[in-house]
């Protein structure tokens, strides 16, 4: 297994990137990690013993600020724009960034191209559950697409049904569409129309509506939802998280000497809440739809995502999924 690193991409880039790539390195033999960037800062944090990491040098990078299209059609020595290149040739199997989201979606679009029979690729999430039923749920799309249609929505459900029966292992997912309410008639003309198709198709479970409320609750195996609500519920899950740990952190260390013999005594309860909440350990959000792997990890990550990003990224190519799915898909157009 080959894996195409955009090591300029993020806010850390490339020390945390290369630390990342580094502990991958060890601990998986069988993946070799291409890591395109400037090779100068790279071999500053490269382990030398490792013969698993290759090094491409690139002079250009890609910023946040960049416009997506433009800076890959522009860019043309662009560590993104190289690895992505590379993955379109044959070179290396899957592409991995932490840099311009646009950009990579772009990238995965425009340069390695769409599956055959998929409308739009979507971003797919995986997220901790808190129910005793499930331990994970995956949702799609969390922003490839502000704007979706119905038939968008129903290939999410395929793709993210067999993501979690590939990777997680989940043998019958279960499928339910966000919405504002669980009745069928609930919702927008978006989700109703896509609630029809949902209910027809023949390859996923679907459990009907779910509201944002229920989502932690492990209500469905799958969520499938148009990427402007998507994203939106990405963000409010962000924040909800941190928010709560900033007001548990605040209330033990500004009540005096009891709160903070209680916060002592609850630490290990609170870093493992910490750790459930912290869905970077699943590894990074899949845009799913192109002909590889495309992964995308936050633009603050550090060494730690890095290394779970790889790890996925790892399991899907083990699993034969995208040949699966390319199957699937063009039997589907026929």
């Amino acid at each position: 297994m080959r894996i195409a690193v955009d090591a300029m991409g993020g806010d850390n880039a490339p020390s945390e990137i290369v630390k990342g790539c580094v502990k991958a390195a060890r601990e998986f033999s069988d993946v070799t990690l291409v890591l395109y960037g400037k090779e100068d800062l790279i071999r500053e944090g490269l382990d030398e013993s490792l013969t698993n990491i290759e090094i491409v040098h690139t002079d250009e990078k890609i910023l946040s600020e960049d416009d997506p299209v433009r800076s890959i059609r522009r860019k043309k020595e662009a560590s993104m724009v190289k690895a992505a290149l590379s993955v379109k040739n044959g070179e290396n199997h899957a592409l991995f960034s932490a840099g311009n989201t646009g950009a990579l979606l772009a990238a995965g679009t425009l340069l390695i191209g769409r599956m055959k029979g998929v409308d739009r690729p979507g971003l797919l999430g995986t997220f901790p559950s808190l129910s005793d039923k499930r331990s994970v749920f995956h949702m799609i799309d969390l922003g490839a697409n502000a704007d979706s249609k119905p038939l968008n929505i129903n290939q999410y459900a395929t793709l993210g049904t067999q993501y979690a029966r590939h990777v997680h292992g989940i043998e019958f997912p279960t499928v339910g569409l966000l919405n504002n309410g669980t009745e069928e008639n609930k919702g927008s003309l978006l989700t109703k129309e896509a609630y029809q198709l949902l209910k027809d198709n023949k390859e996923i479970s679907f459990v009907g509506n779910v509201e944002a409320r229920e989502l932690l609750n492990g209500v469905a195996d799958v969520v499938v939802t148009d990427g402007f609500t998507g994203n939106a519920v990405l963000k409010t899950i962000e924040g909800t998280a941190l928010s709560m740990m900033t007001v548990l952190k605040n209330s033990i260390y500004n009540n005096g000497v009891k709160a903070k013999v209680g916060g002592l005594l609850l630490k290990d309860s609170l870093k493992g809440m910490k750790d459930l909440l912290d869905y970077s350990k699943y590894g990074g959000a899949v845009l799913f739809g192109v002909k590889a792997p495309v992964i995308k990890t936050h633009g603050s990550a550090t060494a730690e995502p890095v290394y779970h990003t790889i790890r996925q990224i790892r399991e899907m190519l083990d699993s034969k999924l995208l040949e699966e799915l390319i199957t699937y898909f063009e039997h589907a157009e026929n």
